[in-house]
């Protein structure tokens, strides 16, 4: 079978998905959508697909079995709910969205068919390696996680202002630290309960948002995680990555220190451990689209990582050690976006 599927959002990272997607051949894009008509028609030249600025149409087009929200993140919870009143299977980037409530009105939406967010970091070969050694016992209980992950760059002139912005991207510890979040939730086995945050402005003294940030989490089953995220690093293409996870039973590690490759400015291929993820993860949702396998992310784990990383986001701004309990006991805690009306 052949899904047809509709891609919403024309900017970096929908470009990606749409390299990624030719490589997924029971996958045909039929619409590229978003609000700029020339950046739609550019994308949906890639793959043979039509472009248009209508997206509630191509998101509701009877023909289109599945549709890929890869837009900026106020955009995530409305188009995912579109799709699913519209009976259409969804996959929806990271973060998913802006507010626990909005996360459970997404699920809600697509409960007659799936929901998948899309955690790439879940697809990279080093870290399925891990979980499944996990998995198979080889530490025991899992108790403490310390994950360093570095990265280029969140420049001024790299970003664009809507990631900068809180409102509209939930903060750092939100648009991107939901990876490092749902890596911890993911290794650990259990959800975040208390978080504490600290960030810095390590190159970009003036930029709204930290380009860095440390958080220290507790996990519901006493597990603890120091976590640092960086993406401060000179080049875009720049990467470095250490992971310790400590058992009952046992330590693994990894680091992309010691892996070969050629980097240079002209030349910064991304570390074998990180190779094929994205293309991983769209295979993966070609098997839940089909019926083949039940999303390997858990709209459950999402929702306790995005818990997780609205709380740092808190802790943040406030300075406090924050309780999840004070983010659930508030669905609406966190950006929020009135899906009605953007629909």
């Amino acid at each position: 079978m052949t899904a047809l599927v509709t891609v919403v959002g024309t900017g970096a990272f929908a470009r990606e998905h749409l390299l990624a997607l030719r490589q997924v051949p029971r996958l045909r894009v039929a619409w590229v959508a978003g609000t700029d008509l020339d950046r739609a028609e550019e994308l949906a030249g890639m793959v043979g697909a039509r472009a248009t600025t209508d997206i509630r149409a191509a998101v509701t087009d009877p023909a289109v079995h599945a549709v890929d929200v890869v837009n900026a993140t106020p955009g995530h919870a409305p188009w995912t709910i579109a799709a699913g009143r519209a009976g259409k299977h969804v996959h929806v980037d990271k973060p998913a969205a802006l507010a626990l409530g909005e996360l459970d009105a997404m699920v809600a939406a697509t409960a007659g068919t799936s929901l998948m967010v899309g955690q790439t970091v879940r697809f990279q070969p080093a870290v399925r390696r891990l979980a499944q050694a996990v998995r198979d016992g080889r530490v025991g209980d899992p108790r403490l996680l310390h994950l360093t992950w570095y990265t280029g760059h969140a420049w001024p002139g790299g970003w664009r202002s809507w990631q900068l912005d809180p409102a509209l991207s939930g903060g750092h510890p939100v648009h991107n630290g939901t990876h490092i979040l749902d890596a911890a939730t993911w290794l650990l086995g259990s959800a975040p309960t208390e978080v504490f945050a600290r960030g810095m402005r390590t190159f970009s003294p003036d930029m709204e948002s930290p380009d860095s940030f440390q958080v220290q989490l507790r996990t519901a089953d006493g597990g603890l995680a120091t976590l640092e995220l960086c993406y401060a690093l000179r080049q875009r293409g720049d990467m470095l990555r250490r992971v310790v996870l400590v058992g009952t039973g046992g330590t693994l590690s990894h680091t992309t220190e010691n892996e070969p490759g050629l980097v240079s400015d002209a030349a910064r291929p991304a570390p074998l451990s990180l190779e094929g993820a994205l293309r991983d993860q769209l295979e993966h949702w070609a098997d839940v689209v089909t019926g083949e396998a039940e999303p390997l992310v858990r709209t459950d784990e999402v929702r306790a990582a995005l818990a997780g990383a609205l709380a740092a986001q808190r802790s943040l701004v406030t300075g406090r050690r924050i309780h999840v309990t004070e983010i659930e006991g508030d669905p609406e805690v966190g950006a929020h976006v009135d899906v009605e009306e953007v629909l």
